[in-house]
């Protein structure tokens, strides 16, 4: 296929010989991801090009061999677009300040937006825009004006410590950080730190108000693609820091695609959102998705359950869609007006972030809301797999099939396949998947094997082919759906001078699912107490990241080679699981 055929208002890739590394995308290790400094003839406007995101023609050259080259997607705004086309729908609804917007005022926002960060803050494309707010339809509009220039949105967990945002703002450098009052000390201490050039404060009397206020729309945006970067979602790594997931255009695309169907997501959807819009949760399921389908959002400042079962009863608010992570759903069934809430305009519900029990679906279905479980993950953007609304109860504890736009494998610790009802780790491979981490080269290489991704997860397939997540594949845990890494909480531990060596381990927990247990030798001669262990951590790590118990022991234990043996901590203090067995045989 000629080049002449695509629009001249798309970039189009360089006239040059399709080799074999092009096609693979010029990796990093493996996988066929690209490096983010690879050097390659490629104009910078197309973005990395990871060869599993953009469409694939074959074009039969004049000897007769067929040869692949790979042709950008355009990324286009939803938003511009239902604003021409429903200009008068409402788009959004801000519970905390009770803004509500049409699609045509929605549009004119984000527009008046990007020209200030464009023409005022000198905001340009690939840099990138931090938030750290409470949940606000004003993170939206900054996502989507980030899109007009091509910018790169940078949400910050607002439970983040500023030592810990530190790091990820000094990792990611942003030009800008947008704050709310409540994380303004926190947001201008971190600016400080980390040297960020200009900053923009949330509120009626804020600068943000202001600038969208005195700036007018936008006179052309950005030509971007689906390959190009759209935001980065920092995640807690395995190495004791954080590591920041690359989300393209094109992820945040297919997931919408993937989630429209299971979760029955149309032009009539009016969804809740009660999770944080910096997790991968809140923003894609299924806000943006409702969005993409041209739908009506609200968004809730911070979860309430007695207020989102009121809202969900109103009918004047025809709310039909809703997610969240289980305890979301344990505490809306704890409260009293759920035996009174009316549920009955509710298509359904989306579960996922961490296992849920089977009881608590239980409750929920003998109010008629059938809970539709499901799998996935930051670096998934993030749907991998859901259950279907008819097998709900039929197949309570699965988390259902893969979506239309993915591949899984189960995959045993020596690489090979596992078989029906054999444990293994899940594989996902798929235009939804990362291209990789920001400034890790090194977690490239680790987590991706010929274009798979290793998820971490271990899984195990049924006759009919319905996965269910057993345990983790690592050592990560999930604490009231945030995932905490035990290796970032005992680099912490380790800062004390008392502690000769820790493990963190995860240990069931009624409300959170998981919490923390800290299993600690004191160093000889020292002593310390519980007291203090918890202050440290209070003051260096988020909340739900901070060990619920702590255990002293003599000395910890090790395997063979000298590590410490996490599967007998869980034995002896927690629950072990048979992902333990798996890898304690391999």
């Amino acid at each position: 296929m000629s080049h002449d055929f695509v629009p001249d208002d798309v970039p189009k890739c360089p006239k040059m010989s399709r080799s074999v590394p092009y096609l693979k995308g010029l990796v990093t290790g493996s996988g066929g991801h690209v490096a983010q400094n690879a050097r390659w003839p490629i104009p910078p406007e197309l973005g990395m090009l990871p060869a599993t995101k953009s469409i694939r023609t074959l074009r039969r050259l004049s000897t007769g061999v067929h040869s692949e080259e790979a042709l950008p997607v355009r990324y286009y705004d939803w938003i511009a677009h239902f604003g021409r086309r429903t200009p008068d729908k409402v788009a959004v609804i801000d519970l905390g300040s009770g803004r509500r917007f049409s699609y045509a005022q929605f549009d004119d926002r984000i527009a008046r937006l990007a020209k200030h960060l464009r023409d005022r803050l000198e905001i340009k494309r690939g840099d990138r825009v931090a938030v750290l707010a409470l949940n606000t339809t004003d993170t939206l509009e900054v996502q989507f004006a980030c899109g007009r220039l091509g910018a790169v949105l940078l949400p910050l967990n607002t439970r983040l410590t500023v030592p810990e945002l530190r790091y990820i703002v000094g990792d990611s450098s942003p030009s800008l950080m947008i704050h709310d009052s409540e994380h303004a000390e926190t947001a201008l201490a971190v600016a400080g730190l980390c040297r960020v050039g200009a900053t923009l404060s949330l509120g009626p009397d804020g600068s943000y108000e202001a600038a969208i206020a005195a700036s007018h729309r936008l006179d052309g945006c950005e030509i971007m693609t689906l390959d190009d970067i759209s935001t980065i979602m920092y995640t807690s790594g395995t190495t004791g820091r954080p590591k920041g997931a690359i989300i393209t255009h094109g992820m945040t695309f297919w997931n919408c695609v993937n989630l429209g169907g299971p979760a029955a997501i149309l032009p009539s959807s009016v969804f809740l959102s009660v999770l944080p819009l910096f997790h991968t949760g809140g923003l894609n399921c299924y806000t943006n998705p409702v969005l993409h389908a041209g739908g009506t959002v609200l968004i809730m400042r911070a979860f309430d359950p007695g207020l989102a079962l009121r809202l969900i009863s109103d009918p004047s608010y025809h709310i039909n869609v809703f997610f969240g992570v289980p305890s979301i759903y344990q505490f809306m069934a704890q409260h009293p007006a759920f035996e009174g809430a009316d549920f009955s305009r509710l298509l359904g519900g989306g579960v996922g972030g961490a296992p849920m029990p089977l009881s608590l679906l239980k409750v929920w279905e003998e109010r008629g809301v059938p809970l539709q479980q499901g799998y996935g993950m930051t670096e998934t953007s993030p749907a991998v797999m859901t259950l279907d609304r008819e097998d709900a109860a039929r197949k309570a504890g699965s988390s259902g099939k893969p979506v239309l736009h993915t591949e899984v494998r189960i995959v045993r610790p020596d690489g090979s396949d596992a078989g029906i009802g054999e444990l293994g780790e899940l594989w996902v491979r798929g235009p939804n998947v990362t291209p990789g981490y920001w400034n890790r080269p090194d977690a490239n290489a680790s987590s991706f094997t010929d274009g798979w991704l290793h998820t971490g997860d271990a899984v195990r397939m049924d006759e009919e082919g319905f996965y269910f997540i057993v345990d983790r594949w690592k050592d990560m845990y999930i604490s009231g759906g945030e995932n905490v890494y035990p290796a970032e909480v005992e680099n912490v531990l380790h800062q004390l001078s008392a502690i000769a060596e820790a493990a963190v381990i995860g240990i069931p927990h009624a409300q959170w699912g998981e919490s923390g247990m800290a299993i600690i030798a004191v160093k000889p001669g020292c002593a310390i107490t519980e007291a203090e262990i918890h202050a440290h951590c209070g003051a260096n790590l988020a909340r739900f990241k901070c060990p619920a118990r702590i255990e002293f022991v003599q000395a910890l234990p090790r395997n063979a080679t000298g590590k410490i043996h996490k599967p007998t901590l869980r034995q002896q203090f927690g629950s072990p699981g048979e992902v333990d067995q798996v890898i304690a045989v391999a």
